[in-house]
């Protein structure tokens, strides 16, 4: 036992030197130095911007929706958020991108002010019922109150994922070919238990609307996880015939990773897990995804994020680099939004990256954008 107490104290402290490391001379190692040596690695060197300027709200660039949300809680008016989901696709991510960030930003305000923030949404709801998209992010807005206020299981989480399933299938009777209120059902489903039954029943739903849906399939995958209503094993079935069955250019071919990373054991007591067979093999499925993908997929920018993670966990530094050019500025996507300062953990992987691309002999010059 003192040994994993030992491994987790090690670990933290590579966790909290990480951002100051530096080419060491004559080999490919990263040692610590002083911050502002001279030898340190500079992310910044490679137009990566500091860590209290990464967006937190979401995962990559939506310029549309961050000029919407800036309006809509500057003047507390909800139509501008109405009039941007009335003219996005519903069978695209997109829309479910856009519904999500609508209701974490209602749920942020409430947090930080309580009884009064939010109240943009409370009016939609209000003065235009039958509006779709509203119902659709007051849905999603429950769900996310029901896991930030409540714990799982209580009576209260219980009740407000109950008013979060009867707002969802009223937004569902509203747009009748939107998966976005099935989607939400998802989380409602895994937080109040349905049967494996009952889940297939929504998850048909989503399937008849938008069959290669990726956001709908991460939503899909925590309940197939062990700490949820299913095991490594459903997960890693669900994920493998998802990828096996999507088109060409779809990332759903990145799926079996995001199993792998539900999984992940607290204390890696194989050597070298991150260069494992099964982890490998996840990694590149994840990769050909994003070789094969579209570069205007709004999923693009998840997949990236994970596989930064993956990459550097398996010290492949040049590899990590290359994603990052790519996401450097927005962190609201997995993993990072499981820390509690989502900026400072991709901060730190960030600068463990630029490290290791340095001590192997990388630089600015060195990496194609």
């Amino acid at each position: 036992m003192e040994i994993l107490w030992f491994l987790l104290a090690m670990g933290l402290l590579f966790a909290v030197v990480a951002p100051y490391v530096r080419r060491r001379r004559g080999g490919g190692g990263i040692q610590q130095v002083a911050p502002g040596s001279p030898d340190a690695a500079d992310p910044e060197a490679y137009g990566f911007l500091r860590q209290e300027e990464q967006d937190v709200r979401m995962p990559g660039p939506d310029r549309d929706l961050v000029d919407v949300l800036d309006v809509v809680q500057a003047t507390q008016d909800w139509r501008a958020a109405s009039q941007l989901l009335a003219g996005t696709d519903k069978e695209g991510e997109v829309r479910w991108q856009r519904v999500q960030a609508f209701a974490g930003a209602a749920s942020l305000e409430l947090q930080q002010r309580p009884g009064a923030g939010g109240a943009w949404l409370r009016a939609w709801r209000s003065e235009s019922p039958k509006d779709a998209g509203g119902a659709a992010v007051h849905a999603e807005f429950l769900v996310q109150q029901a896991w930030r206020s409540s714990a799982a299981g209580t009576d209260d989480f219980r009740i407000i994922l109950e008013e979060a399933r009867k707002v969802s299938e009223e937004a569902a009777l509203l747009a009748p070919g939107d998966p976005v209120p099935y989607i939400t059902q998802l989380a409602v489903a895994r937080g109040l238990g349905y049967s494996h039954e009952e889940f297939d029943q929504v998850w048909a739903k989503i399937i008849d609307r938008a069959p290669h849906h990726m956001g709908a399939h991460l939503a899909a995958l925590h309940y197939w996880c062990e700490k949820w209503h299913g095991s490594r094993e459903d997960a890693d079935r669900f994920a493998t015939a998802a990828a096996a069955r999507a088109p060409r250019g779809s990332l759903l071919a990145a799926l079996p990773l995001f199993a792998v990373y539900e999984h992940l054991p607290e204390v890696a007591l194989v050597r070298d897990f991150y260069g494992s067979a099964v982890v490998s093999r996840a990694i590149e499925g994840a990769l050909y995804a994003v070789h094969s993908a579209r570069p205007d997929d709004p999923m693009l920018a998840h997949v990236r994020h994970l596989l930064v993670f993956f990459l550097v966990r398996a010290e492949r530094w040049s590899e990590a680099m290359h994603q990052l050019v790519h996401v450097d500025g927005h962190v609201g996507a997995l993993p990072w939004t499981m820390n509690g300062d989502p900026a400072a953990e991709y901060t730190v992987y960030r600068n463990l990256a630029v490290a290791g691309y340095e001590a192997n002999g990388g630089s600015p010059a060195t990496l194609p954008r």
